[in-house]
This record gives structure tokens, sequence and C-alpha cells, in this order.
């Protein structure tokens, strides 16, 4: 089994970025006000943008051909705030790799991820 670690930061900007790539303009990602409106700390990341990341580090993992990848399993458990940094850890057997992603305090923002190769 190999073990690979890959830390991603959320800056003020990347909800914006996700958002014009996406299409994806809901306020509370981009908008902190709109955020804590909503019962948030503020704004925050796009749950995709973080699964996005772990599927980037799981095809990374798996060789680096994205035609590998067969299958990604994840749930959002914790939303991804401005300024956090979310460590993937990744355990790959064969061609499955599980995912742990947890932010600086070590609380899960993705859990049960997993992706499966071809």
């Amino acid at each position: 089994m190999s073990e690979t670690v890959v830390k991603r930061e959320c800056d003020r900007f990347r909800p914006i970025y996700y958002a014009a790539a996406s299409g994806d303009f809901n306020p509370i990602h981009i908008d902190k006000e709109m955020g804590q409106m909503a019962g948030l700390p503020g704004n925050i990341l796009h749950g995709m943008c973080t699964m996005a990341w772990a599927v980037e580090a799981a095809i990374d993992a798996l060789g680096g051909d994205p035609g590998d990848l067969a299958r990604v399993k994840v749930r959002f458990s914790k939303p991804v705030k401005i300024d956090d940094t979310v460590t993937l850890t990744l355990k790959r057997e064969g061609k499955r790799v599980e995912i742990a992603a947890v932010n600086q305090d070590g609380e899960d923002v993705l859990k049960n991820a997993v992706a499966e190769g071809r």
C-alpha cells in the first residue's frame, strides 16, 4: 500500500474561480454576508471543488491518466471555509484509492471517499 499527502488552500478567490469555471454562482459561495445569512461562518468553497481536489489527487495516485478513473464516491461532511487548508491523505492499494480529507483543525471535510481505477 502506498500513501500520498496533498495539501490545498482555499484562499478568498478560490470560490470565485470555481464559480466562473462551473457556472455555480450560488451566493453562499461568493458573498460572505450571504453565507452568514444562511447560517455559515461566511462564504464557503463549493463542495464539488473540494471533491475535485480529491479526484485530482486520486488520478495522480493512479498514474496520472484521467481516463483510468472508473468511479469516485465521497460524502461531504463539513464545509471548507475561506483560509482553510485541506490535507488529503491517499492510500492506494492496487486500483483502489482511499482518501481522507481534513481541514487544519483535523475535522473531516469529506468522509468515505474512495476512487477506483480501471
